[in-house]
């Protein structure tokens, strides 16, 4: 009878340390997930938001927009400039127009053939005044002619090859170049500016908060919406220390919660360097007062829209 008693008084003990021993091959851990958040670098009036909470979006749709009406307005006066700038380096460029070339063609022509008839007259007056027939002073004429003819000739010359370069010096040819580099990039910068007031979702996923409405103010870079990727949830649970050696990043693991249909896999991404005495989130009794490390796995499953932050786990090591 002593004996029935002490086997009925051993039996709880022996189950709670069952218990025991099976809780320890699971640690308890939770859903993490991160999140991003959705602003545009530049102020103004929320124009259109494309997006609910609490839905499933994809990559490259439209979030929201703000106003863009006088980036819009900007980007017309920038681009005005910038086709004056091209225009003004291309007429800088260019020769002078057909008419002013060949009047100048037709001044070296009329020169050249003067020097033609001063040449021919200065040759015969020497000869006349080798016989004697021309007095000095006939011959300095004809030698003063020919000299100024060949002036005319090397004037219009110059003047045809004028006209034929550009009309710009090399200085305002360079000043006219600069002037169109600013102008087009004061075209990029209001794109840019019109472009940046769009914002797109990046990556599939559950929008999970909005914090602005059509028609209110939204400062720069604060954030419109935000969004859980479907790829950036982690299982994150504690381990006791005397775990921590056998450990490693890329160790497998498995998890299970309620309502899931089969075990999570992940693949452990991170271990904490520090300890802590008890975790953030006490899901039982048994895990106070304990020298724990954090650990955090990322599931290897793209299936992991269904994991809610939050939602308790337990994880298993393969």
């Amino acid at each position: 009878m002593n004996k029935a008693k002490l086997l009925l008084l051993a039996l709880p003990f022996c189950l709670l340390a069952s218990c025991n021993k099976t809780a320890d091959h699971y640690y308890l851990g939770y859903i993490e997930g991160e999140y991003i958040y959705l602003a545009a670098p530049i102020s103004g009036y929320l124009k259109s938001l494309k997006v609910t909470r609490g839905t499933h979006v994809d990559a490259k749709s439209l979030a929201f927009a703000i106003d863009d009406e006088l980036e819009a307005q900007s980007l017309d006066e920038v681009k005005a400039r910038a086709n004056s700038a091209k225009e003004r380096l291309q007429n800088l460029s260019g020769s002078r127009r057909p008419q002013e070339i060949a009047t100048a063609e037709a001044q070296l022509q009329s020169a050249e053939a003067a020097l033609h008839l001063s040449e021919s007259q200065l040759k015969s007056q020497e000869a006349l005044a080798a016989k004697g027939y021309v007095s000095e002073l006939g011959l300095d004429a004809a030698r003063t002619a020919k000299a100024r003819d060949t002036s005319l000739v090397e004037a219009a010359r110059q003047q045809l090859e004028m006209y034929r370069n550009a009309l710009g010096r090399e200085a305002e040819l360079g000043g006219a170049k600069a002037d169109v580099m600013a102008a087009q990039a004061q075209v990029a910068q209001k794109r840019w500016q019109i472009d940046s007031k769009k914002v797109f979702i990046p990556t599939p996923g559950e929008v999970t908060e909005t914090y602005f409405q059509p028609g209110e103010w939204v400062p720069a870079g604060q954030p419109v919406a935000s969004l859980l990727p479907d790829s950036k949830r982690r299982i994150r649970f504690f381990v006791p220390e005397t775990m921590l050696a056998t450990l490693a990043n890329g160790q497998m693991v498995e998890a299970s919660c309620d309502g899931c249909a089969a075990p999570i896999t992940a693949r452990v991404s991170f271990i904490s360097a520090t300890a802590e005495y008890t975790p953030p989130v006490i899901y039982s009794q048994g895990s106070r007062e304990k020298l724990v490390f954090r650990v955090e796995a990322t599931p290897v499953s793209a299936e992991v829209a269904h994991l809610r932050p939050g939602l308790p786990v337990e994880v298993r090591f393969k």
